[in-house]
């Protein structure tokens, strides 16, 4: 499918976001067993999920299949980007030393093959956290042989002696979100930089690391803008590449500025193939982990 199809023209403002979610985007609520054995074996080794800080729409899909991602580091994040959910402010806790231990146990108790760790960012330390990341991939392998993970990881500032820590322990996917495309940092990443989170995910290519990234649409980018995502990604060797719509947590939060039809999703992800990136996973409901086993 060309660049210029009329399935990626988009829909003005009004015509995209009034009235309710469309049809596409509604979900179930979550509930049975199996979700709530999750919740539980979550709550009982003190440990937090971006799945619910976030407020994941796949949570229920996810959990209820007992698979989760574990968020490290604490529950306050140092940035305060337009789009997410999480807790903004400076933590007060130092770094917890035990929580890789909670964090295999529990992968553990939920018979996890594939585990996939991400966190807040903790830019008031020089390390970002990093050996926290380096500390789990070992203890998930020790309590769990044969299992794969995947680390969804900040940009450490571009301290790149803290991604070292990372990149030593070798995990199986290594994923750094672009999260959108250059025009709208100021807007939807205000601490981050693009070229930075390229250069990070170029350094853990050239290391040998299976790489991974993911964007956001629906916040007022082009077609035109992904692709040149898309071409920067595949120029560096990036593995695979999701695509998700971006959904209002909060009223305090970035507005929807359109709802992407899920036939341009479909069309994302062949473009994108066909640029050379491995692996597109394209979907209104997308997110950084959804069907994260399947990427290896």
């Amino acid at each position: 499918m060309s660049c210029g199809t009329t399935v990626l023209e988009r829909p003005s403002k009004d015509s995209a976001v009034a009235g309710r979610r469309p049809e596409w985007l509604r979900v179930k609520l979550p509930s049975g067993q199996k979700f709530k054995e999750v919740n539980g074996i979550i709550q009982t080794h003190s440990l937090n999920t971006v799945c619910a800080e976030a407020r994941c729409p796949n949570m229920g899909e996810c959990w209820s299949a007992g698979t989760a991602t574990f968020m490290i580091l604490g529950d306050v994040c140092t940035r305060s980007c337009g789009f997410c959910a999480i807790k903004t402010g400076r933590p007060v806790q130092g770094l917890d030393w035990d929580e890789p231990n909670r964090v295999a146990n529990a992968a553990k108790l939920m018979n996890l093959k594939h585990v996939v760790i991400t966190s807040v960012n903790r830019d008031e330390r020089k390390d970002g956290g990093a050996p926290i990341f380096a500390e789990c991939i070992k203890r998930l392998r020790e309590e769990i042989p044969g299992v794969t993970v995947e680390v969804l990881i900040p940009d450490f500032r571009g301290v790149w002696e803290a991604l070292d820590y990372v990149i030593e322990a070798r995990p199986e996917v290594l994923n750094h979100n672009l999260e959108t495309v250059p025009r709208l940092y100021k807007q939807v990443r205000p601490q981050a930089r693009y070229e930075r989170s390229l250069e990070l995910l170029k350094i853990c290519h050239d290391s040998g690391l299976r790489t991974k990234t993911g964007i956001m649409v629906g916040l007022g980018e082009t077609p035109a803008e992904v692709f040149e995502v898309m071409d920067d990604i595949a120029e560096i060797g990036v593995n695979i590449m999701t695509i998700g719509q971006y959904m209002q947590p909060t009223k305090m939060h970035l507005d929807v500025q359109e709802w992407v039809h899920p036939d341009v999703f479909a069309s994302y992800k062949e473009i994108g193939e066909g640029k050379g990136i491995e692996h597109v996973e394209s979907g209104p409901l997308v997110r950084s982990s959804y069907h994260a086993e399947k990427h290896l």
